[in-house]
């Protein structure tokens, strides 16, 4: 293998048409594919890489959830890149209780206006795969042989659901069913480029999450509406019990932050907590005091934490608020600072100085670091990270423009340019 001459690389890169990039941004952001309904946009690319012959595989744990592998092969004798989005979106028209508006075209569907093409499918994240799509189209059709293989993973599952209660798995699995599926079944590489909104920043770093059930109780038995008196300050209904719990916890969040926060060169992780979900008693039987109230917490971690030390400290802040109660670790997903093991430094280098070159070359400048909004949040690198995969995450646009969901166009063209260049730089060519 011999590396590709900029000459060589830029041929390729202006080659690419931004025209094809909108098509099929568009074309995949009016896929409705929320997180669990992601068949239709499978199927869509499944059929659009056999058309242009990338070897298209359907790699599912479930029939109807299934992942899209394609592969561009080299020469075989340089390294593999694997290119990484997900095709689940994060809001279904039908959860109403957690987005008012969730039937909002914005979540739904994609359109072009002025210079922007808006959809929270596009910015999240068939945007940048449709991007790094036409990157590894534009090099197959230049003719160019890359020395090492490029594969093409479009997963489903990265957005989170996880099985709770009598939401069971398999209808709510995420991470299990996507990226870490596809690795399983051996479509792996020497490092990996997960394509996600950084604002063309560059991260490897990314926080894990702990989520923790918290179950309050009331008086048993509970108490009938006309016999409820006020006399107590301690009320009988678990609902009411958990007001002064939800204050403390909020109190309790601004301290865990700060005490918790966590640098390293690949980014800075602020683990930020947050009450996803309440219910108790039954809306349509109102009449007695609810027994049981629940909160659902996201508790997001470093790589410095260990879950069940943040369990216990919950556990104690919790039980500091004098009511009955209980708690359940329902979900851990570990964070990671990279990889550590040998021979893995060498290949994270190596993308790291592909995407470098490419983004000197668009922007004239080396690439920034990635803000903590975006390295403290969950992303599929890690699970690059835990099958010992150097993953960076790189990708234009940070998901949303005044409220809106949006993406420059020219970001998203420029995108699929950079994405070329890299696998250009990073695959090497052959001899």
């Amino acid at each position: 293998m011999r590396k590709a001459s900029a000459a060589e690389i830029l041929k390729v890169v202006d080659s690419l048409l931004e025209k094809e990039v909108l098509e099929l941004a568009l074309a995949l952001g009016n896929i409705d594919s929320p997180a669990g309904r992601e068949n239709e946009a499978g199927e869509y690319i499944f059929q659009w890489l056999q058309e242009r012959e990338l070897e298209a595989r359907k790699v599912g744990l479930l029939p109807e959830r299934f992942n899209v592998v394609g592969r561009l092969r080299g020469a075989g004798d340089g390294p593999t890149l694997v290119l990484n989005s997900h095709m689940d979106t994060s809001v279904a028209a039908d959860e109403i209780w957690s987005t008012v508006h969730a039937g909002d075209p914005i979540y739904h569907k994609a359109w072009q206006q002025g210079e922007f093409l808006y959809g929270n499918g596009i910015c999240n994240d068939k945007g940048s795969m449709a991007a790094w799509m036409i990157a590894c189209d534009a090099i197959r059709k230049s003719g160019v042989k890359l020395a090492g293989d490029l594969v093409l993973t479009m997963v489903v599952g990265e957005i989170g659901l996880e099985p709770v209660d009598e939401y069971p798995a398999p209808a709510y699995l995420a991470k299990e069913a996507g990226t870490r599926y596809v690795l399983n079944r051996g479509f792996v590489g020497d490092f990996a480029l997960v394509a996600e909104g950084t604002d063309f920043h560059v991260g490897w770093t990314e926080a894990g999450k702990a989520f923790f059930k918290i179950r309050i109780f009331g008086e048993e038995p509970p108490v009938y509406t006309p016999y409820v008196t006020r006399a107590s300050p301690l009320s009988p209904n678990a609902i009411v019990r958990m007001v002064p719990v939800i204050q403390r916890i909020e109190e309790w969040a601004k301290e865990y932050e700060a005490a918790n926060r966590y640098e390293s060169p690949g980014g800075i992780v602020e683990p930020r907590v947050n009450i996803g979900a309440i219910r108790g008693g039954l809306p349509y039987k109102i009449t007695k005091t609810s027994q049981v109230c629940a909160i659902y917490l996201d508790v997001r971690i470093t790589p410095a934490q260990h879950p069940e030390e943040v369990r216990r400290e919950l556990t104690r802040v919790v039980a500091g608020v004098g009511m009955p109660f209980d708690i359940e670790l329902y979900t851990y997903r570990r964070a990671y600072d990279g990889v550590r093991g040998q021979g893995s430094k060498g290949e994270h280098e190596r993308l790291l100085r592909a995407i470098t070159a490419a983004h000197k070359a668009m922007f004239g400048k080396e690439p920034e670091r990635c803000l903590p909004q975006h390295t403290s949040m969950w992303r599929d690198v890690n699970v690059f990270h835990e099958a010992g995969i150097p993953g960076i995450m790189y990708g234009p646009g940070v998901s949303q423009l005044g409220g809106l969901f949006a993406i420059k166009i020219e970001d998203l063209v420029r995108a699929a340019r950079l994405y070329t260049w890299i696998a250009l730089e990073a695959c090497g060519v052959a001899s």
